[in-house]
């Protein structure tokens, strides 16, 4: 069936609702529309859906939500786990409450218990509910840092992690087999009450969330004694941080944390920022215009699904408020806590550092000056996750730390995704601890730079939207597949891995092996004096990405060596 006949069906087909149907027909002549609507079915990738909202197979409604949903469904009763239950959260985004409570009373209608919040919550407090429960699985509907128009869907398995191998190719084929939208089973709400199968959960499991995070804390004293010299400005850019940021800030001791009104209540139109992400400068113009009003040491955003964490603090030789990227604010949070646990002979010998191939190069020095392993993953918190489970199970390490570049880590193991709520608490607990020996966060950096190297990182993307940007992706990641790079500019290849191939090659011994991670597409170019970069598309936006990074003896040379490397790499991709 092509584009045309999907979109004849959805217009006519009384499965799909009036309104639905209705917006449909206000597109006929619109083949170019109606063509990125329906040439293809919006795929139930790896972790999940993720689109923009609308009618139509390419796109996020309830109707995909519904097929996704039933799916799920019929995996999990192949796997007999419909006692167990399914957690269930959403984020502040157009639509995600009825995304929700339609994945919730799809599942009912198959026999399956669900645990919904009665309403939004971040993304790591389903991670923490999935395992508190006891849950078989969990659903959480955000599509995290996108713009307004997109809404999405993340499964998760009763680990709490997201959904890895082999499960996530087996749901993926679930999902594939519902091959018409009649399948779908439905329940009506009250009877789903009435049966036990649809329950709300909210207070109770916050209050658990609340204590597992306050466990982390390392110094409740010196906060206490600094409470009132510290000034925080956070905005959760109108997603669903606010409440649980603001109530372990205010449990934990600190005073004076200001929220940026205009970003403060939930709205999915996000109507403050065009981008609602914090590593975009300009999600912060709000929250750096109170910070500077209120002399804040800290000026904090979390994104919609409170997962991911920005962060800017005072230089005080300049006064200006310095941006974080979140390679500097994990390795601030992780050289806090190892600095902390050695002090106290608290790091065990089994001690592991968990982080991605595409994050700082710094991890692997701060392991082994604490003398603990560094393990890399693929991009993608699930992995790091996933890693937590495999030290339980095997007795093998002690997870202390996990990050990935893009502004995400965890502390502790009370959730198996990355934690904005935590982070804020112990960047702010760091904050207070360093303030109280006379300097900021960004001298600490300073200090850490000074330690380790100067190792500095960025990500150079291009976005290409549509059919035809999709296509022009896989040439140029097949285009660098199949290139012999001996240098990148100024800078020589030292070694290149293939993850989709499985292959590495050592130029300068010319041997040659085989990566250990799954397979995915991505491309490594390890360089010489510990420089890096990376290449892989997007798997939730219509983009390639290129990461990077470089290590100096000062950050104005490797700052120069950075913008030389990424203009370099870009260049090869013309």
């Amino acid at each position: 069936m092509d584009y045309l006949e999907k979109y004849e069906e959805w217009c006519k087909n009384p499965v799909f609702d009036e309104n639905t149907r209705k917006e449909l027909l206000e597109l006929k002549g619109n083949d170019s529309e109606v063509k990125e609507r329906f040439y293809k079915d919006l795929e139930f990738g790896t972790g999940g859906l993720r689109g923009i909202i609308g009618a139509g197979t390419n796109r996020m409604n309830i109707y995909t939500v519904g097929k996704a949903t039933q799916g799920l469904a019929n995996f999990i009763i192949k796997e007999n786990g419909q006692d167990k239950g399914v957690a269930i959260a959403y984020d502040s985004r157009r639509m995600s409450k009825e995304f929700s409570e339609m994945a919730a009373l799809c599942l009912n209608a198959n026999g399956i218990k669900t645990y919904r919040f009665e309403s939004l919550r971040p993304t790591p407090e389903l991670s923490f509910t999935v395992r508190e429960l006891g849950c078989i699985a969990g659903i959480v509907v955000t599509a995290s840092h996108n713009p307004p128009e997109y809404n999405g869907y993340k499964v998760y398995w009763e680990d709490g992690a997201q959904i890895t191998a082999p499960k996530d190719k087996e749901i993926i084929t679930e999902v594939n087999n519902v091959k018409d939208y009649a399948e779908i089973k439905k329940m009506d709400k009250a009877e789903a009450v009435s049966k036990g199968l649809y329950n709300e959960i909210g207070k109770e499991i916050d209050d658990r969330y609340m204590e597992e995070l306050k466990k982390q804390s390392l110094n409740m004293s010196v906060i206490k004694e600094m409470a009132d010299d510290m000034t925080i400005v956070y905005t959760p850019l109108h997603g669903t941080g606010n409440l649980p940021v603001r109530r372990v800030l205010k449990e934990l001791g600190f005073k004076n944390v200001y929220v940026v009104p205009e970003q403060e209540l939930p709205d999915g139109n996000f109507p403050t920022v065009s981008y609602p992400n914090p590593e975009d400068p300009k999600a912060f113009e709000l929250a750096l215009k109170l910070g500077k009003e209120k002399n804040a040491d800290l000026v904090l955003a979390t994104d919609p699904d409170a997962d991911r964490l920005g962060v800017y603090a005072k230089n005080p030789k300049t006064g200006e408020y310095i941006s974080f990227t979140g390679n500097m604010s994990a390795i601030l949070i992780a050289e806090y806590i190892l600095s902390e646990k050695k002090k106290r002979n608290l790091i065990p010998e089994n001690g592991a550092l968990v982080t991605t191939i595409v994050s700082t190069n710094m991890a692997g020095t701060v392991a082994r000056e604490y003398d603990i392993k560094l393990i890399e993953t693929l991009t993608g918190f699930k992995f790091i996750g996933e890693q937590i489970k495999f030290f339980e199970q095997n007795n093998s390490y002690e997870y202390l730390f996990g990050f990935e570049e893009s502004y995400g880590c965890l502390a502790g193991t009370h959730a198996r995704d990355k934690d904005s709520v935590v982070a804020v608490m112990l960047l702010c607990e760091a904050a207070a601890y360093y303030k109280k020996q006379g300097l900021t966060l960004w001298e600490q950096m300073i200090n850490i730079y000074e330690k380790y190297g100067y190792y500095r990182e960025t990500l150079a993307t291009i976005t290409l939207k549509g059919i035809e940007g999709q296509e022009k992706i896989k040439q140029i990641i097949e285009k660098l597949r199949n290139t012999k790079v001996e240098n990148i500019g100024k800078f020589k290849v030292v070694e290149m891995r293939d993850y989709q191939n499985k292959t590495t090659q050592n130029l300068v011994t010319g041997e040659k092996g085989e990566t250990i991670l799954p397979i995915s597409n991505v491309l490594y170019y390890a360089l010489e004096n510990d420089a890096w970069c990376c290449v892989r598309p997007s798997g939730t936006e219509p983009k390639i990405k290129f990461y990077m990074g470089v290590k100096e003896t000062t950050m104005e040379k490797a700052d120069s060596e950075l913008n030389e490397l990424k203009e370099a790499m870009l260049k090869m991709c013309e």
